[in-house]
C-alpha cells in the first residue's frame, strides 16, 4: 500500500505541530487540511516537511477527508490514514493500522480506542456504545468503535462513492457505504489520551449534531430495508452450499443482545393486520436489518390469533371510543369488518411494541442466564 496520512485540523493551533511531528518521525508522507481555522493552525507548521490544502471557510470533517482522498488519488496514493489533529492520537499507533490491512485490503481499518482509563468521559462512551448499535442494524458488521477517528480508508472507494453527510456524521456514515460496498471493516485496538476536561478541546455540538446523527440513522435504516442491491466495489463470495447456509442462519446475529431485538420485531410485526404477508414481512425486515430471521419468526407465533389479535382490537377501540368492544353481532363481525381491521392496526400499534418489549426483556435475561450458567 502507498499510503498518505491525512490529518484534518480545525482550530487547533496549540496541538497540531507536536501530531505532524510525531507521524513524520514514523516516516510517513503527510497532507494536512486546514479546514477553515482562525487560530493559524497552519502557520504552527512552518518549516516542516509537509502537504498543506486549506479551506477559506469551515465545511465540516467529511468533506476536508474527502478533498484530501481525491487529492490522494492524484498523487498516486492507494490509501489515506486519518488522525485527529487535538493529540489523543499516538502516531505510532499508524504502524497498528497498516498491519491490520495487510491480510483484508482493500478494507476500512478503523482504530478501537481503549478507553477503559478512568479520564474517558462518560458522553464519550455512551455515544461510542449508541453508535456501534445502529451501524450494526444498518449494515450487519460490528466494530469496537465506529466513532474513532484513526481510520485507513481505499482511496478508490472515497472517490467512487456519493455522501450525504460532510461534517461530524460522515465518519459513520462512510463505515455503512463502505460495508455496503463490499469492503471489510477491520478493527484494532490502538491507545488514546484524554486531556484534563479543561484541556480539552471538542466542536461538537450536543442538539445540532445529534439531530444530524438521528437524520443520518434515520436515511441509511430506509436505505437498508428498500429491496434494490448496492453497488459494490468488492465482488461477493461464493455462495455455501444448503447446509452450511442453514449451519449460519442458526448461529447469524446470536448475541443477547440481537437475540432480543429479533424477538421485539417478531413479536411487533406478528402482531400487525398483515397475516398473509407476516412471515414474508418477519423475514424480510430482519434480512435487511441484521437480525436473526429464526428468532424473529419463532417470536411472531405468539400473536397466533385469535388473542392476540383480539386484544389488538379491543386496544383500537378503547382508543377511539373510550370504551372496550362487546357488542358482539353479526353486524359488528361480519358487516363493520373494515371497522374491525382499523382498530386491529391502530392496536397492534400499541399492544405490539409493549409485547415486543416483555420478550425482548425475557430473551435477553434468558440468554445470558444459559451464557453465564454454561461458563460456570
Amino acid at each position: 500500500m502507498n499510503v498518505l496520512v491525512v490529518i484534518p485540523v480545525y482550530n487547533h493551533a496549540a496541538a497540531i505541530r507536536a501530531v505532524v511531528e510525531g507521524v513524520l518521525r514514523e516516516g510517513l508522507p503527510v497532507l494536512v487540511v486546514d479546514d477553515g481555522s482562525t487560530d493559524g493552525s497552519l502557520e504552527r507548521l512552518a518549516g516542516l516537511d509537509i502537504r498543506r490544502q486549506r479551506s477559506p471557510v469551515n465545511r465540516g470533517k467529511g468533506h476536508a477527508i474527502l478533498e484530501a482522498a481525491a487529492l490522494a488519488g492524484a498523487w498516486g496514493f492507494d490509501g489515506i490514514l486519518t488522525l485527529d489533529a487535538d493529540g489523543q492520537h499516538d502516531p505510532a499507533d499508524a504502524r497498528l493500522l497498516l498491519e491490520a490491512a495487510q491480510a483484508a485490503w482493500p478494507a476500512i481499518v478503523v482504530g478501537a480506542r481503549r478507553m477503559d482509563a478512568g479520564n474517558a468521559p462518560r458522553s464519550s462512551l455512551f455515544g461510542r456504545a449508541f453508535s456501534n448499535f445502529w451501524v450494526r442494524l444498518e449494515c450487519g458488521q460490528s466494530l469496537a468503535d465506529t466513532q474513532s477517528g484513526y481510520r485507513l480508508y481505499p482511496v478508490p472507494f472515497l472517490r467512487s462513492r456519493r455522501f450525504l453527510t460532510r461534517r461530524y456524521t460522515f465518519e459513520i456514515e462512510v463505515l455503512v457505504r463502505g460495508a455496503w460496498a463490499g469492503l471489510p471493516l477491520v478493527s484494532t485496538p490502538i491507545s488514546v489520551y484524554y486531556p484534563p476536561g479543561a484541556e480539552r478541546i471538542s466542536h461538537f455540538r450536543q442538539f445540532r449534531d445529534n439531530l444530524r446523527l438521528s437524520c443520518l440513522h434515520t436515511a441509511l435504516v430506509v436505505r437498508s430495508l428498500l429491496p434494490w442491491p448496492h453497488r459494490r466495489l468488492v465482488p461477493r463470495p461464493p455462495r455455501a452450499g444448503v447446509a452450511a447456509f442453514l449451519r449460519r442462519l442458526s448461529q447469524e446475529h446470536a448475541s443477547a443482545g440481537e437475540l432480543a431485538a429479533a424477538v421485539w420485531m417478531g413479536i411487533f410485526l406478528g402482531a400487525l393486520p398483515i397475516i398473509p404477508f407476516g412471515m414474508a414481512a418477519i423475514v424480510y425486515v430482519n434480512q435487511k436489518l441484521h437480525l436473526n430471521r429464526l428468532a424473529g419468526i419463532a417470536a411472531s407465533n405468539l400473536c397466533v390469533a385469535p388473542f392476540v389479535p383480539f386484544l389488538c382490537i379491543q386496544t383500537g377501540h378503547l382508543l377511539l371510543h373510550g370504551h372496550l368492544w362487546t357488542d358482539f353481532n353479526r353486524v359488528t363481525l361480519l358487516r363493520q369488518i373494515h371497522l374491525r381491521a382499523w382498530e386491529w392496526l391502530l392496536g397492534s400499534l400499541v399492544v405490539g411494541p409493549v409485547l415486543g418489549l416483555a420478550g425482548a426483556l425475557l430473551t435477553y435475561v434468558l440468554v445470558r442466564a444459559c451464557w453465564e450458567g454454561g461458563r460456570g
